[in-house]
């Protein structure tokens, strides 16, 4: 079963969706089936999200909360390396692109990093918020970048 819960938080309303368990989907948004729709997904029903009680802990200050919760995200087998290495960035640090790519295998792929990041069917639980240009900007972020500056900020307090 596909469910959905949305979340209110200081960034805006929080919707994830999870299928057996593991997080499938997640964005900033109040619209459940535009969030589905940008992880290809129909029919996600309301319910409760174990990984709700996760993105609650890490909005109370535990930048942590986020790293176990099971994801089950589809996507290339470059994409699917790209994510990992993101979700070994540990909280309130950042990487450029260039160094995702590195760390990956591709140092010459900080464009095609910039697009698994963009891909990411998961914000939040895949922190490409943590990712920024070579010279220090935010660049651009899915949900804005005021959001992605928050989001640094916050665990920048915590971490």
């Amino acid at each position: 079963m596909v469910t959905y819960t949305t979340i209110d938080t200081p960034d805006g309303p929080f919707t994830v969706i999870e299928r057996d368990g593991a997080v499938v989907a997640a964005a900033w948004s109040a619209e459940p089936a535009q969030v589905a729709a940008r992880a290809g997904l129909e029919g996600a029903r309301p319910g409760e999200c174990a990984s709700a009680l996760a993105v609650r802990a890490y909005y109370d200050g535990d930048a942590t909360a986020l790293a176990g919760v099971a994801l089950d995200v589809a996507g290339t087998e470059f994409r699917q390396r790209v994510w990992a290495a993101l979700r070994a960035i540990p909280a309130g640090e950042v990487r450029t692109y260039g160094q995702v790519a590195a760390a990956v295998g591709s140092p010459a792929a900080s464009r095609a990093v910039g697009g698994a990041c963009g891909a990411n069917p998961v914000a939040l639980f895949i922190p490409c918020h943590r990712v920024q240009g070579a010279g220090g900007s935010l660049t651009g972020f899915a949900w804005g970048t005021d959001i992605k500056e928050s989001l640094l900020a916050r665990e920048a307090q915590v971490a």
